[in-house]
Parts: C-alpha cells; sequence; structure tokens
C-alpha cells in the first residue's frame, strides 16, 4: 500500500517572500511525503527583492 502524500498549502498576504521560501523548504526537505503550494490573499506583481 503507497503511503500517504499531504498538501500543504502556506497563504500569507503577498506570497512574494516567506510563503515561497516555506514552499521550497517543504518540498525539498520532506519530498516524496508533501507537496507544498503557496498562495496570497492579496499577491504581490513580483518576488520581494
Amino acid at each position: 500500500m503507497a503511503e500517504k502524500k499531504y498538501t500543504v498549502l502556506v497563504l500569507c498576504t503577498g506570497n512574494s517572500c516567506r510563503s515561497q521560501m516555506a514552499e521550497v523548504l517543504l518540498n525539498h526537505d520532506l519530498a516524496g511525503q508533501v507537496r507544498a503550494l503557496s498562495a496570497g490573499t492579496r499577491p504581490q506583481p513580483k518576488v520581494a527583492d
């Protein structure tokens, strides 16, 4: 039986920095165990400098 793979949504206001980093770290560190996605309630037009 295949192991259960969870989907994790990292949500913040802008989705321009922290939530994207959290998404990448989760996908990297827990590869095969989770599928992380990020989103924002008021997304910014570009990634923070």
